[in-house]
């Protein structure tokens, strides 16, 4: 065999090689416009290069953990305070990187004869199941104007199903999000924006695994983060293109997509060590205590093995 054939078998083992040891990694995740990067990491071979093969499947937030715990899927896209809940509930889960910060991008829309928290008392609200980001946010809200849950009727909606119904006519308010959250925006004979995360700064996302997953992939799990940071690295380098890659997959414009990001922010490497370093303790302490006055969960789990930072290089 000449030098030429040799190399080339080679080069041929050694793609081989590589691709028959792409770690598979399913996650469960939704349309919301934080996880964004994640289909960008899909769409554009992020994963692929780091050696993944990532399947994002679309899962209600209700229904993820019922998945993680059917062995579905091994990783999760969620807010902070659902691994929470997992976890109490028996779902044994590991938060590795942090995804987003909602900067308007989760909100309550009313009727424009409600002014205040206080006007919604006795009002319906479409908010979607307990233990879901949504449902969440709405008892943080009251809870911080010295209200609880039972002071309102919920009807239980997911985000998209509850802005259309909102601009349709149908209940008082709305618990939503972005994109869907522009539904109402965009509608002002229907209604208004009471309050966002820019008022309740109380919805950030992580990605979180099993850890059986993060034992026995220690690599890929790291891989995973790091095919995140480089899709924010890919948006900040060609964000025309990323943009549109995003949109796409929740039938959204580039332009449109650009819009509804602008309500949020990614957090990137040094964001992500600095959040684990404290805010993320701070935070998780004090969702697990307003989880267990709703109900959401009989007992306080212990909050420092709910994340892992390592994987973060």
């Amino acid at each position: 065999m000449d030098v030429k054939t040799t190399l080339g078998a080679l080069a041929l083992l050694v793609a081989g090689t590589a691709h028959g040891h792409a770690t598979d990694i399913n996650l469960g995740y939704s349309g919301w416009t934080g996880f964004a990067p994640l289909t960008l990491a899909r769409d554009a071979g992020i994963f692929e290069r780091n050696g993944l093969n990532v399947t994002l499947s679309k899962i209600p937030q209700a229904s993820r953990h019922l998945a993680i715990a059917s062995g579905d899927i091994q990783c999760a896209a969620t807010t902070v305070e659902t691994w929470i809940a997992w976890n109490a509930n028996g779902v044994a889960t590991t938060q590795i990187f942090q995804l987003d910060k909602s900067y308007g991008a989760d909100g309550i829309a009313v009727r424009e004869g409600v002014k205040s928290f206080e006007d919604l008392r006795g009002k319906t609200v479409a908010a979607s199941a307990p233990g879901t980001s949504p449902y969440f946010l709405l008892a943080w809200m009251l809870h911080q104007n010295g209200m609880t849950m039972k002071d309102v009727r919920v009807v239980n909606l997911e985000p998209g199903p509850a802005a259309q119904a909102f601009v349709a006519g149908q209940n008082d308010a709305a618990m939503s999000y972005e994109p869907y959250l522009t539904t109402v925006r965009d509608a002002p004979e229907a209604g208004k924006i009471l309050a966002t995360t820019l008022d309740y700064p109380a919805v950030m996302d992580t990605v979180g695994c099993t850890p059986d997953f993060l034992e026995k992939n220690p690599d890929a799990a790291r891989a995973l983060a790091k095919s995140y940071f480089e899709a924010l690295e890919m948006i900040a380098a060609e964000p025309d293109r990323s943009y549109e890659i995003m949109g796409r997959d929740v039938n959204q414009t580039a332009e449109q997509f650009k819009a509804s990001a602008s309500n949020l922010r990614w957090q990137d490497k040094e964001a992500n060590k600095t959040f684990f370093a404290g805010e993320w303790s701070d935070f998780s302490n004090a969702a697990a205590d307003l989880l267990l006055e709703i109900g959401v969960i009989r007992q306080k789990p212990e909050i420092a093995p709910l994340a892992n930072a390592s994987f973060i290089d």
